[in-house]
């Protein structure tokens, strides 16, 4: 089954950076276009950051464009968000998920995400 694990998530100050991982196991990785998504308290689930299965498309939500950088390493299974000049406003649990989303019902969803790793941007 389809398993995704986040890891680096944190506190950092405003201006800062973070680097998120997300390792990914039972589907074939570079064969899939891979997400990353966040949820602030309080308010609906996001779409960050999207790259196709060999990277050579890449998508970025306005509010973040300049800033993240979303990447993979196909023979590592794993897929990554560069984080820098953090603003408080990006402190929300981050989802790294399986393909780009579906908005058939108003909102991103995805048949697969991970748990979840939090980043808190404050100082």
């Amino acid at each position: 089954q389809v398993q995704l694990v986040e890891s680096g998530g944190g506190l950092a100050q405003p201006g800062g950076s973070l680097r998120l991982s997300c390792a990914a196991s039972g589907f074939t990785f570079s064969r899939s276009a891979m997400s990353w998504a966040r949820q602030a308290p309080g308010k609906g689930l996001e779409w960050v950051a999207g790259i196709y299965s060999d990277g050579s498309d890449r998508y970025y939500a306005s509010s973040v464009k300049g800033r993240f950088t979303i990447s993979r390493d196909n023979a590592k299974n794993t897929v990554y968000l560069q984080m820098n000049s953090l603003k408080p406003e990006d402190t929300a649990l981050y989802y790294c998920a399986k393909d780009y989303p579906d908005f058939g019902l108003g909102y991103p969803s995805f048949g697969s995400r991970g748990q979840g790793t939090q980043v808190t941007v404050s100082s």
